[in-house]
C-alpha cells in the first residue's frame, strides 16, 4: 500500500505525510515495510540504513526492487475493498 492510500482509508486522504512519521515511529510489530510512497519509492528514512534497509526487508518478502530503489506500485498495490473475509 502506499502512504496516502492508508491515509484516505482512514478519512483523511490529505495525511499521507503523518502516516509516513507513524510509519517510523509505531508499532514495530506491523509490516511497515510494506508500505511505500505512490510513486513506489522507498523510504529514505527507514531505520537502519535508508532505501537499502528498506529494499532489503521488502526483498524478505519476495517482492523485486527496481532502479532507484522503487517497486512496481501498479503491479503491487493492495486493494481491500477487492478482499474477501471468511
Amino acid at each position: 500500500m502506499t502512504y496516502g492510500q492508508i491515509a484516505a482509508l482512514c478519512g483523511a486522504a490529505w495525511a499521507a505525510w503523518e502516516v509516513g512519521q507513524i510509519a517510523h515511529t509505531g508499532p514495530e510489530d506491523l509490516p511497515w515495510q510494506r508500505v511505500v510512497n505512490k510513486n513506489g519509492g522507498l523510504a529514505a528514512g527507514w531505520p537502519g540504513g535508508g532505501h537499502a534497509a528498506h529494499a532489503a526487508a521488502l526483498q524478505a518478502d519476495g517482492v523485486e526492487i527496481l532502479e532507484d530503489y522503487r517497486v512496481d506500485v501498479n503491479g503491487l498495490l493492495w486493494n481491500p475493498s477487492q478482499t474477501t473475509l471468511l
